[in-house]
């Protein structure tokens, strides 16, 4: 996402370019104005020689031109102004004492005018100068804001880094303290599921524990082995044995809340998935489904697949095929109790969670699409106060098994 100092960066060249198209429109303006005027006061001195008044008139040409700050142009109106001064010089004088007069007074309209013309110039650089101090100033704030504001999202991922490290190696001694008594109930569900007279219903949940207790093992033995989680080893999978041993699990807990759960999964749909890793995040989308949903609510778990975009099969190139052109929604909806848009925005945050102490982590969310994206797909919310929320994931996907792909 683009902060506010991305578009500070973007709009500051238009800026700058439409200031300087005011800035040029103005001097042609003000050069303009301060041409009719010297033309004006050349025709005053050309018709009126011996009166030296009107050529004090080249006083406002000359403060004009200063506006424009420009010491070249300043330079040429000067010497315009100071040519024009003594072009009744070229007229026949009655007197010579009157000619002597009229040298003298232009001599002093010189002086003048070249007295304005220096002030007026210094002043506008002056201005010039100070104007600059300030737009560098007004940069630089900007820049220190800037600045700033990164320190203190480069402090808060630094703090989310640090938890992570603290909760990683947490976790892996919790791991190591768990694996023990997880392996001795493992052993009695194989005692178990070994007795005679169990019924078809208890078989098959004696099948669901001992394969959840399988996958708990092998998350423990991935958290010791390293201190990153084990990369995802997709394949091209059927959708529907993704979906039904993950509703299998839940049915239980959504039984006992009185939530209905239902799956809509579209046949001969196969999705580019790690098995385990895509089981780990549906059922925690599942289990922040229920925890939002009343007793009386409904969660639909669906497959669909739709043509893939550009970008979506840019993305699918991770799986090593070219020609992909399907994508394979996964979605959770349920019809709970939704999420204001400060939590919507927060949501894929670590650590960041709406359940009370001890009821979560915050973590579940952000891990899960950590393994989505490493699975070259995305995972989306959409959520409305009061009428639920839809978590959505996209997976590289092919319209047929693996075996008539």
């Amino acid at each position: 996402m683009d902060g506010p100092g991305d578009a500070d960066v973007t709009d500051t060249p238009v800026l700058f370019s439409r200031r300087r198209i005011v800035m040029k429109n103005r001097n042609q303006l003000v050069l303009g104005i301060a041409a009719v005027l010297f033309l004006i006061v050349t025709v005053m001195e050309w018709m009126f020689p011996l009166n030296v008044v009107g050529a004090f008139g080249f006083v406002l040409p000359i403060l004009l031109v200063a506006t424009v700050r420009n010491r070249q142009l300043m330079v040429m109106t000067l010497a315009l102004c100071i040519l024009v001064t003594f072009i009744g010089l070229f007229q026949p004088a009655k007197k010579k004492e009157r000619f002597t007069t009229v040298v003298f007074n232009r001599i002093m309209v010189v002086f003048v005018l070249a007295g304005v013309a220096y002030i007026g110039v210094t002043w506008e650089e002056r201005k010039a100068r100070e104007e600059a101090a300030r737009a560098a100033l007004a940069t630089q704030t900007e820049h220190l804001l800037r600045a700033n504001t990164q320190l203190g999202e480069l402090k808060d991922t630094l703090a989310r880094s640090e938890r992570l490290a603290a909760v990683g190696q947490l976790v892996a001694s919790v791991a190591h303290e768990v694996g023990t008594p997880l392996h001795s109930i493992a052993w009695h569900v194989e005692a178990l599921a070994e007795e005679p007279g169990l019924t078809a219903e208890m078989q098959k949940r004696i099948g669901i524990i001992d394969e959840q207790l399988n996958r708990v093992v092998r998350i423990i033995q991935d958290l010791l082995s390293s201190t990153r989680q084990r990369k995802p080893e997709p394949t091209w999978y059927p959708a529907e044995r993704l979906i039904e041993p993950v509703v299998a699990l839940m049915e239980p807990g959504y039984h006992a809340k009185g939530v209905a759960l239902q799956a809509e999964v579209t046949p001969a749909v196969s999705v580019w998935a790690d098995a385990e890793k895509i089981h780990q995040v549906l059922v925690n989308l599942l289990t922040n489904a229920l925890a939002a949903t009343s007793t009386g609510g409904q969660v639909v778990v669906s497959v669909t697949a739709r043509p893939a975009s550009a970008e979506e099969r840019e993305r699918g190139s991770c799986t090593g095929r070219t020609d992909l052109d399907t994508t394979v929604l996964l979605v959770v909806s349920d019809s709970g109790c939704g999420m204001p848009r400060e939590d919507m925005d927060r949501a894929f945050q670590p650590f960041f969670t709406t359940k009370a102490i001890g009821k979560g982590t915050g973590l579940g969310l952000f891990l899960s699409r950590e393994v989505v994206v490493a699975h070259g797909g995305q995972l989306t919310l959409e959520s409305e106060v009061g009428k639920g929320t839809t978590a959505t994931v996209i997976l590289p996907g092919l319209p047929t098994h693996p075996g008539a792909a």
